[in-house]
């Protein structure tokens, strides 16, 4: 269990856009890239109560931190991220999520209302004493809303690709850099805050 403030900056890209030398960057080395799957299911209540207050909660295999994934909406735009193993259960929210959010469910049930799979090419960019300061993550994302979407969109796969640069802690210098370097090769900052947030949106 390991919760942290998740720090990161969203991209858009067009379905060829060609990844960028982050090694390029000053003062890092970028690491070989990594393919990883992901798998996430996606909880909330009737009337999507934790999207309507930026709250995120999911239940995702594959990749480094697979697990039960809370996100909570923090101080500059920043989001605060819970984890929990996977459990026995895949439809049983963890008890110490529940709790957290039981405010804003008030009592409603929740329950899967979207899927999302995602292959993600991850590079990680190190200082030269191998601390790592940032992770690059390439999206290549297929989404789709469960039980409960609107007629004729229950099924339906919206696929988009992004790319995301996460910190462990503030380097505004190398954010910049990057964010730079991303722009340059023809990202632009995306205009929504998470993945699900794109699909219930869309």
């Amino acid at each position: 269990m390991t919760d942290h403030v998740e720090i990161e900056q969203k991209f858009d890209v067009d379905e060829d856009f060609e990844r960028p030398d982050f090694g390029a960057l000053p003062g890092v080395t970028a690491a070989a890239p990594v393919v990883y799957r992901l798998a996430a299911t996606y909880f909330d209540t009737p009337g999507d109560r934790l999207a309507a207050n930026k709250i995120t909660l999911r239940r995702r295999t594959g990749g480094t931190d697979e697990g039960w994934h809370l996100k909570l909406p923090a101080a500059d735009g920043n989001r605060q991220e819970l984890h929990e193993p996977l459990g026995d259960s895949a439809d049983e929210v963890p008890e110490r999520f529940a709790s957290r959010v039981a405010e804003v469910t008030g009592g409603r049930p929740l329950a899967p209302i979207a899927q999302l799979d995602t292959e993600r090419t991850v590079v990680t960019l190190t200082r030269d004493d191998g601390h790592a300061v940032a992770e690059v993550a390439d999206d290549k994302v297929t989404a789709r809303r469960l039980n409960g979407a609107p007629e004729g969109d229950a099924g339906r796969p919206l696929r988009w690709r992004e790319v995301e640069v996460e910190v462990p802690e503030p380097e505004p210098e190398l954010q910049q850099a990057a964010a730079d370097l991303l722009q340059a090769a023809g990202a632009r900052p995306s205009g929504e805050a998470s993945k699900l947030g794109r699909l219930l949106s869309s």
